[in-house]
């Protein structure tokens, strides 16, 4: 669709805003009679922001505006948007990121097993594949319209880390992008004690070097960096004739803090602060993307001034998300998309309630502000 100035009342679009048209949803908390209806309200919600397109997600109906203008405020749906300035020179290539997609994985929303009547717990439909083949099936047509250079799958490949899982994340997204495809474990991979999709990876693209990590600590939900790769990232990073990109499925503490934590859910504070120390020594690196946590964010540590951060949210539920990354002589741009074929959409949609019984408004923490989602980066 190309662009167009809709009327109607503005609604401007910040850090910490995505609301439009507000309007409730009415759908099942899960399993168990006695649970009642669950009543959400959902929003219009500007998901996606590039240099020359904007995508508007509105339950589950998805408006999308291309051949727009960089840098340029426009009226979409009554919300005033402003698209990415671009940088910069040639376009050399596009590649996506995936993560977390959890093949296995039958119920979802199950936070704690000590405790397996708090959710709610969904499921698909019978009539379906389970939730994370539902997704990925919707995701690689996505993804291959943008003709990826590469496709990078941040780890979670599984839900319980079984070869048989693996062979399945393997039947979705590697008989779709063979070759290009380059994926490393999570936690969750390492469960059965397998070591599939270990250690790490140099990939070599047009105008970036992304330097996936292996971040996994077997047993534990929390990662590292051993001194073994913090090294070999120093020697990459140090002869890198192009910009670095930091891949890994764990993300790490902020060294800014005050204080570290006993445990961490990330990367462990000592080896964050070793992983961040190389960062600021090493320019070449311009960015350090995760998945892990499930949600969309941007941080910026004061050792490494305009480095980003990141965390991409989870591909298996809501927001059911894949990131596109457009590389430029001058900089990249990282661009959020949601899956949004009907079938993941619906599904998707019918997430945003998960781990409520826990106190946990799920939906915006997991999306996350615009600015977490789509934002340049690159030189420093």
């Amino acid at each position: 669709m190309a662009a167009a100035d809709h009327r109607g009342q503005r609604r401007r679009y910040g850090p910490g805003l995505g609301l439009a048209v507000e309007r409730p949803v009415v759908g099942p908390t899960g399993r168990g009679p006695s649970r009642p209806p669950l009543v959400l309200t959902v929003a219009v919600e500007l998901t996606t922001v590039g240099d020359d397109l904007a995508i508007v997600h509105d339950g589950v109906e998805v408006r999308s505006y291309d051949e727009l203008e960089p840098d340029t405020t426009y009226v979409l749906d009554g919300v005033e948007v402003r698209t990415l300035e671009r940088p910069p020179g040639e376009l050399l290539c596009r590649f996506a990121t995936v993560n977390d997609v959890h093949f296995g994985e039958t119920d979802c929303g199950r936070l704690d097993e000590s405790q397996p009547e708090l959710g709610p717990i969904l499921t698909v439909d019978d009539r379906q594949p389970p939730h994370p083949e539902l997704m990925g099936r919707a995701a690689v047509p996505e993804i291959a319209a943008i003709e990826p250079s590469a496709v990078v799958v941040k780890g979670d490949l599984t839900a319980w880390g079984t070869r048989d899982e693996y062979a399945a994340f393997l039947a979705c997204y590697g008989q779709a992008f063979g070759g290009r495809l380059h994926h490393v474990r999570g936690n969750h991979d390492a469960m059965a004690g397998e070591t599939y999709a270990d250690g790490p990876q140099r990939i070599d693209l047009p105008g970036v070097t992304v330097a996936l990590l292996d971040t996994v600590v077997p047993g534990s939900d929390s990662g590292t960096v051993d001194a073994d790769q913090l090294a070999w990232l120093d020697d990459l990073s140090a002869t890198a004739q192009v910009p670095v990109v930091v891949m890994a499925h764990h993300y790490p503490w902020s060294p800014d803090s005050t204080t570290a934590p006993d445990s961490y859910f990330g990367i462990h504070p000592e080896a964050s602060r070793a992983l961040v120390e190389l960062i600021a020594h090493r320019t070449s690196i311009v960015g350090c993307f995760a998945g892990h946590s499930h949600r969309n964010r941007v941080r910026r540590f004061s050792a490494t001034g305009p480095v980003p951060y990141v965390e991409v949210a989870c591909a298996k539920d809501y927001p059911g998300s894949w990131a596109e990354y457009r590389v430029y002589e001058g900089g990249i741009l990282q661009l959020h998309h949601r899956i949004s074929a009907p079938d993941a959409l619906a599904w998707s949609e019918r997430c945003r309630g998960l781990y409520a019984d826990f106190g946990v408004d799920y939906a915006p923490l997991a999306l996350g502000a615009i600015t977490d989602r789509c934002f340049a980066f690159g030189a420093r």
